[in-house]
């Protein structure tokens, strides 16, 4: 594991749970493009989440995108029914799904990424 992107993946979990409870999310509608936000927020996440559990060994790559993957999802999931008991804020099963698209979308361009790079090498 390495120390400083599980720091960083720690506080990052906290902010997105800190921010689950500010002011400023009270006053938005149902669905805004602010939900949209969902999406890079969770490819984000999952990127941290990724380097730090990503192992030296390739053979083992598998399972550091498939947990970081789990954790990002379980994160999401939580936030979502922390939302439940706070007043003015509720659980959406539409920001769980954005939640995912950007988990999604992370693990697919972090692996398709560095091939595309090692083309102009």
């Amino acid at each position: 594991m390495r120390l400083f992107f599980a720091v960083l993946s720690a506080g990052y979990i906290f902010l997105i749970f800190f921010l689950a409870d500010s002011a400023a999310v009270n006053y938005l509608g149902h669905f805004n493009p602010f939900s949209l936000l969902h999406i890079p927020l969770y490819g984000v996440l999952t990127v941290l989440l990724f380097l730090s559990i990503h192992p030296e060994q390739k053979s083992a790559h598998k399972n550091a995108y498939l947990g970081a993957a789990l954790i990002a999802g379980a994160v999401g999931i939580l936030d979502e029914l922390y939302q439940s008991f706070l007043p003015n804020r509720e659980a959406s099963g539409g920001d769980v799904l954005l939640d995912l698209i950007g988990i999604i979308l992370a693990l697919f361009i972090s692996k398709r990424l560095p091939a595309a790079l090692g083309r102009f090498r």
